[in-house]
């Protein structure tokens, strides 16, 4: 069983800033792309963000500027800064990692309100 171990979200007013962490195994870390989307009430999940092993990057319209994704392989971790968040952001945020399979974390949920 793969696990996906997510840490870091929380209530933050807007404007401010949060970083999400993903900790996954290190049999896995390594070859697939990692990834955040979201689940926001009433809302389709979308991809946030997305990093392949070679460190390409890729991000929704919405957050560009404003997130940035990055992996640090020593750790097997990928983690997720969001600065200057907007109510809109509210959401559960899960951790993907992609590649022959798809496996996700439990999800943490982030509320951006004053």
């Amino acid at each position: 069983q793969v696990q996906l171990v997510e840490s870091g979200g929380g209530l933050v007013q807007p404007g401010g800033s949060l970083r999400l962490s993903c900790a996954a195994p290190r049999s896995i870390f390594s070859s697939y792309t990692m990834g955040w989307y979201r689940l926001a009430p009433g809302k389709q999940r979308e991809l946030v963000a997305e990093i392949t092993p070679t460190d390409r990057t890729n991000y929704v319209d919405s957050v560009k500027g404003r997130f940035t994704i990055s992996r640090d392989n020593a750790k097997n971790t990928v983690y997720l800064r969001m600065n200057s968040l907007k109510p809109e952001d509210t959401a559960v945020y899960y951790c993907n990692a992609k590649w022959l399979v798809q496996y996700w974390g439990q999800g943490t949920q982030v509320t951006v309100s004053s």
